[in-house]
């Protein structure tokens, strides 16, 4: 009984997000609630709640000062100029454009929210695409992929989420996965690459006067509210973008291209506290790398230093917090939420009868494999599902199955990020209706696009992790 009804709580929570009758967040309290009331156990919801918030704080501290962190450090101008120098870079060579899109995208994704990482990389090369003709689909193809992979750092989401639902440390999970993950980076980079010789084939290479009539805006960066926007100008050349996988982008509309992001000009710019920023981050990386320390004290600590230090007024510090308070709450709501669900499904024993039942389902031989079946899983659940079904709903079953046959919760964990890269270009992802909306790309477009090479930088994950010995 125990099983069915646990599946039965899952499928409840899956079909509610998926189709947007309940939010995560509600989702996660109310239906865990109701099944543990439909168990006979109703009375213990408090224990099993408080239990599982007492054990989800450090991941939520985490996530909060991160994000706090590194949208202090996108209003002060720390990647301003990275993103100047990779324009630099790009000229009017498609495959350099191509190539600096990648690497654009994947440092922007430091911050961990995938809107921003989008609209900071689309508004800084979309004025080269669109000049020079470019297909748009490479553009949304790279920048979806790039960020599939760097947003398995722990304050991205889905390390966060592994090691909420596994009750396990995200710096387990993912500093040991580094070398894995930087071969996924490498593989999008040899991606964009390839694309990018298959468009400098089609359209050849121009200097940068004879492409741009007039220098575009290009530091376009930033998140959080309160700040003046300004627009980057749109290429005045007409025409179709045609993909390379045969998507055919309509180009030729004459109307202006409002991109949102933070003026270069912007109050909040601190170019004298440069140099204290750059190191302040890369000590923080380091240290986390090395793990010197918690990473929620690091990023405590160090969202402390950056507001303190780059903001020494407590009006321009409220401000800031303020800015970035949507995606702190946000975060760090669906995290205690999560508290319920995974207190319910463990306390009442639901997960345990469900594992016990897939450990009977799994053929013996593919037992001791149950990590490279967790993480060739991840790649089509996470793309028909959202991350909080999947591991809230998925990862704890698969996880207890894979411990009955001797496989950890860590190297579970570790197999179940390989499919972000995938899941970036998913229908339930927001953040990826930002980019085809702002590229101007049809979403069938970008998928039909997108979608082979998500699953191929997935599998290069996968298979690196295995070679490795990380998973």
């Amino acid at each position: 009984m125990l099983t069915v009804l646990g599946f039965a709580m899952i499928a409840t929570f899956l079909v509610l997000i998926m189709t947007k009758k309940m939010s995560p967040i509600a989702s996660l309290v109310l239906i865990p609630a109701l099944f543990c009331v439909a168990v006979g156990q109703g009375a213990k919801l408090g224990d099993y709640v408080i239990e599982g918030v007492g054990t989800l704080a450090p991941t939520a501290a985490m996530l909060m000062f991160a994000i706090v962190y590194f949208g202090v450090m996108i209003d002060v101008g720390l990647f301003d100029p990275i993103v100047r120098a990779i324009l630099r870079f790009c000229k009017a060579d498609p495959m350099r454009i191509v190539v600096g899109t990648a690497l654009l995208a994947a440092i922007v994704s430091l911050d961990g929210d995938g809107s921003t990482t989008f609209m900071i990389t689309v508004s800084a090369m979309y004025p080269l695409y669109k000049r020079l003709k470019m297909s748009l689909v490479v553009m949304t193809c790279v920048a979806a992929t790039a960020n599939g992979v760097m947003n398995t750092l722990p304050w991205g989401g889905p390390t966060a989420r592994a090691a909420t639902a596994l009750k396990v440390d995200a710096a387990d999970i993912f500093v040991p996965m580094i070398p894995a993950l930087a071969v996924g980076l490498l593989a999008v980079i040899l991606l964009a690459f390839v694309l990018g010789r298959r468009e400098r084939k089609r359209l050849g290479t121009l200097t940068l006067d004879e492409a741009l009539v007039t220098e575009p805006e290009t530091v376009l960066v930033g998140a959080g509210g309160g700040d003046r926007l300004t627009k980057a100008p749109r290429g005045t050349g007409t025409g179709n973008g045609t993909g390379t996988g045969g998507a055919d982008i309509a180009e030729g509309d004459d109307e202006e291209q409002e991109f949102k992001g933070l003026d270069p000009d912007r109050p909040t710019l601190r170019p004298k506290l440069y140099w204290f920023n750059a190191g302040l981050t890369v000590a923080l990386l380091a240290a986390m790398i090395l793990e010197l320390m918690p990473i929620p004290v690091l990023f405590l600590i160090g969202a402390a230093l950056a507001l303190t230090v780059n903001f020494p007024r407590m009006p321009d510090q409220r401000a800031r917090i303020a800015a970035h308070a949507d995606n702190v709450l946000n975060v760090s709501g669906m995290v205690f939420a999560a508290a319920v669900f995974t207190g319910v499904l463990t306390g009442t024993g639901m997960v345990e009868h469900m594992a016990d039942w897939l450990v009977g389902a799994i053929p013996d031989a593919m037992g001791p494999h149950m990590a490279v079946v967790t993480g060739v899983l991840s790649l089509p659940l996470t793309y028909f599902m959202s991350n909080d079904g999947f591991y809230f709903g998925v990862l704890p079953v698969l996880a207890e199955a894979g411990a009955a046959h001797g496989v950890s919760h860590l190297e579970i964990a570790r197999a179940s990020i390989a499919g972000q890269p995938l899941h970036m270009s998913s229908p339930l992802v927001p953040a990826v209706y930002v980019l085809v909306g702002m590229a101007k790309v049809e979403f069938g477009d970008h998928t039909r696009f997108t979608v082979k090479w998500a699953v191929l930088t997935s599998l290069v994950v996968l298979c690196a992790g295995v070679l490795f010995g990380i998973i």
